[in-house]
């Protein structure tokens, strides 16, 4: 298997057991108690990473660059956490939220000038169909509604 594959999936495991995390804290405590405990967990790494990376060739603009990511990566994050914490599935926002790629294809289209073959927008279709009947919910009932309000 070759290690992109390998590290991919790892990577979906992982994200996989996020968004059951994120809807279990958003339960318990505010969207922005979780983006602060979520965003202490990135600092344990850190030391990790810090041994084989040269932070020194940065040039200004990697780090403006670098900063917009995180900032834009937190962001997300947080609204993910207010939408959870309002009442959302997890099994309908974690992966409507999920489909975040779609975009990253159209500003890559848009800015980066990069092409998009034909079976690629019929993909690119589906998830966005895909993405609308996952956001459609039957309305609840009553002891669903319970049920939910009381943090279960």
């Amino acid at each position: 298997m070759a290690d992109w594959l390998m590290l991919s999936l790892v990577a979906m495991v992982l994200w996989g057991i996020v968004g059951l995390l994120q809807k279990v804290t958003t339960n318990r405590i505010s969207a922005d108690a979780v983006l602060i405990w979520d965003r202490l967990g990135y600092v344990a790494i850190l030391p990790l990473l810090a041994i084989n990376t040269h932070l020194g060739n940065l040039g200004p603009k990697d780090v403006f660059i670098g900063t917009l990511d995180g900032i834009t990566n937190s962001l997300g994050a947080l609204f993910l956490y207010m939408s959870l914490e309002s009442g959302a599935k997890a099994s309908i926002a974690v992966p409507l939220t999920a489909l975040y790629p779609l975009l990253t294809v159209l500003l890559a289209v848009v800015l980066l000038g990069e092409r998009v073959k034909p079976l690629h927008w019929v993909g690119i279709i589906v998830a966005i169909a895909a993405g609308i009947l996952m956001s459609f919910e039957t309305p609840a009932s009553a002891n669903e509604r319970a049920t939910d309000s009381a943090g279960h």
